[in-house]
């Protein structure tokens, strides 16, 4: 977000807590380069997922790029429902980001030639069609895996499905255990930086020839 107001851009800042979200727009404006506006939605809720992509048609006539970077890796108790009744890790990783971007598809769409980035992980499991929300034999990898897995197959459908009306879709496996507090709190030893991250979403982000309906690992197709 920081880089993207570097460069210029109005940042559509999103986050479930105001206090943290009002602290990257207060960075970003800092700059005196770019701008920024917070929205609160928790994406374990579909209804607060449908408030905040119409609050954004509401509010903006125009949107270059959608980044689905929202995610969690561990359920608070074993396995946990989202508000929705669904597998939490499966919404809040997906299905969320799935309804977000259907919402928010005709303002792309109208904006092209613009941008989807998918930031998905090189953790990917086969998902059991006979038990997507993993009632038997759940396990937190699993079931962060399979989300990630989804991430990806969804990236390359709409890819398909976009061919030719200039909105550019990707996905990409950003680096390895970034020092972030997700990787932290789930006591790993970090292996790279937020700053390799971020470098490997600029990339979908700005390349000019970048093409679409890829997955990447880190920068390399």
């Amino acid at each position: 977000a920081l880089r993207l107001g570097s460069m210029g851009m109005h940042v559509i800042v999103h986050g479930r807590n105001r206090d943290r979200g009002m602290d990257v727009v207060e960075a970003i404006e800092s700059q005196g380069i770019g701008s920024a506006r917070f929205y609160r939605a928790d994406l374990a809720s579909f209804e607060e997922v449908r408030e905040f992509g119409e609050a954004i048609l509401r509010d903006y006539g125009r949107l270059d790029v959608l980044i689905n970077n929202a995610g969690i890796a561990s359920a608070p108790d074993a396995r946990a429902l989202s508000a929705d009744g669904h597998e939490l890790l499966f919404q809040v990783n997906h299905l969320s980001h799935f309804l977000l971007t259907r919402i928010l598809l005709p303002r792309l769409l109208e904006s092209a030639p613009s941008r989807l980035v998918n930031v998905s992980s090189g953790a990917q499991t086969p998902i059991d069609f006979d038990d997507v929300m993993l009632k038997n034999n759940f396990r937190d990898g699993r079931a962060y895996a399979q989300s990630k897995l989804a991430q990806v197959m969804f990236t390359f459908d709409l890819a398909e499905e976009l061919k030719g009306r200039e909105v550019l879709v990707n996905t990409l496996h950003p680096a390895t255990y970034m020092d972030t507090p997700m990787v932290r709190r789930a006591g790993v030893t970090p292996t790279a930086t937020v700053d390799e991250g971020a470098d490997a979403v600029m990339q979908l982000v700005t390349s000019p020839d970048i093409g679409s309906g890829g997955y990447f690992v880190g920068q390399r197709p």
